[in-house]
């Protein structure tokens, strides 16, 4: 891609509708990982929208296109996560029944739900925003520390600092059981 990129220029529509697809069904899959299906194709369009309109500031220098693209997605999904967070506490304020919880931890809870049960669900409600993010680049992005470093904006190895002590924090709250060994 990185190639493709230097070879049809930012501003030819054409390196836009490789990048898309390319890249589309990886950030929808990362999406709706955790925001759920019902949210995925209406935000993988903003992260693609965000993208074009910001195409000129992409460096190919700095980095390569995927990470580029899963730092939008993983803003993406914080501003529509705070955004739901805003409109449940104004429902909450004139009388609204108490919603359920956001999307992500309903992704999450399920998810835990097949496999671990609800302890790994609340165990990663637990984890900071910093190291949920981190780990769903890599588990549900499939992106390597280099490329979440490039995504999120930080050292390759803050992304293993912040993965380490996810995992750590996993494990405790499951009674130092690796779910994925278990039979």
């Amino acid at each position: 891609m990185k190639q493709q990129t230097v070879l049809l220029g930012r501003d030819d529509p054409e390196w836009f509708t490789v990048l898309y697809d390319r890249y589309a069904e990886d950030v929808h899959r990362y999406i709706a990982g955790r925001l759920g299906r019902e949210h995925a194709d209406d935000l993988t369009a903003d992260v693609f929208l965000v993208a074009f309109r910001k195409r000129s500031s992409f460096d190919p220098d700095r980095g390569s296109v995927k990470p580029w693209l899963f730092g939008i997605a993983t803003k993406t999904v914080s501003r529509h996560r705070r955004s739901e967070g805003r409109r449940l506490k104004a429902m909450s304020r004139v009388g609204a029944e108490r919603a359920a919880d956001g999307d992500e931890d309903g992704v999450t809870t399920r998810v835990a739900a097949q496999r671990a049960g609800p302890r790994l669900a609340n165990a990663i409600r637990e984890l900071s925003q910093a190291d949920r993010d981190v780990l769903f680049l890599t588990a549900l992005g499939g992106l390597g520390y280099q490329e979440v470093a490039e995504a999120l904006g930080v050292p390759t190895g803050t992304v293993g600092s912040r993965l380490n002590r996810a995992r750590r924090q996993l494990r405790k709250a499951l009674g130092d059981v690796n779910p994925a060994k278990e039979n």
